[in-house]
């Protein structure tokens, strides 16, 4: 089984920024995409970025040039580094992480807790 643990949400001034962090842990052989979606009260989640394992990176058109999203393979982790916030910004941050099941020939998708991340005007 896998498990993802994110970090780095809270409170923040507009224009501020904040790090966030998701670490996978347990049975992992490869991970695939890495990414971080959003649901702010009352909307549908959305792609905030992701990247692939070879680096290449996807971003949501409302976060270009603020946000950088980059990983670790070693440590198995994903972080997005949030510049510029905005109110807008407001919402629960879910980390996802494909990661391959050797026994099942197949990547699974894996979610994590969700993290807050709110910005006052």
């Amino acid at each position: 089984q896998v498990q993802l643990v994110e970090s780095g949400g809270g409170l923040v001034q507009a224009g501020g920024s904040l790090r966030l962090s998701c670490a996978a842990s347990g049975s992992i052989f490869k991970i695939r995409t890495m990414g971080w979606y959003r649901q702010a009260p009352g909307k549908q989640r959305e792609l905030v970025a992701r990247i692939t394992s070879s680096g290449s990176t996807t971003y949501g058109d409302s976060v270009k040039g603020r946000f950088t999203i980059s990983r670790d393979n070693a440590k198995n982790t994903v972080f997005l580094q949030m510049n510029g916030l905005k109110p807008e910004d407001t919402g629960v941050y879910y980390c996802n992480q494909e990661v391959y099941n050797r026994s099942r020939d197949v990547y699974v998708s894996y979610w994590g807790q969700g993290t807050q991340v709110t910005v006052s005007s």
